[in-house]
């Protein structure tokens, strides 16, 4: 499994997780299935969709990338939306390609495009970032 190395690990301040520590070996990787977005969400949960989405764009724009330590549980809010499957989706498997469709992203969260606004979340925030690159959570 592809650790994405810079990407942050959860919304800042919250406990909305972006990405997961190690992969599961027995079981392999949780399948992403698609979340209906209704209208009555809390809103914290549509902030942690717009926070993830951010970092999928700041990370990696328009360009595939594999889904690798991305939680799934995040990117199932997304997933035939505003981040699409290149190829033949496989929605179990860490090495998938996915990409960031920006046009779709921005008629769903149009707060994340808004020119000469501050920007929606800080991601130069060094406490937002997960910096665990040697795979050891501290057990």
């Amino acid at each position: 499994m592809l650790k994405h190395r810079g990407f942050p690990g959860r919304l800042p301040g919250t406990d909305f997780q972006f990405v997961i520590r190690r992969e599961n070996r027995k079981k392999g990787a949780t399948p992403i299935t698609r979340r209906e977005r209704f209208k009555d969400r809390r809103p914290a949960d549509k902030r942690a969709d717009a926070g993830f989405l951010s970092a999928l764009i700041a990370q990696f724009g328009d360009e595939p990338f594999p889904r690798g330590n991305l939680d799934a549980g995040r990117l199932s809010w997304l997933i035939g939306r505003e981040v699409l499957a290149v190829g033949e989706f496989d929605p179990a498997d860490y090495d998938q390609l996915l990409q960031v469709d920006m046009a779709a992203a921005e008629a769903g969260f149009p707060e994340l495009f808004v020119q000469d606004a501050p920007p929606a979340f800080d991601w130069d925030d060094a406490d937002a970032w997960d910096e665990d690159d040697d795979g050891d959570d501290g057990r």
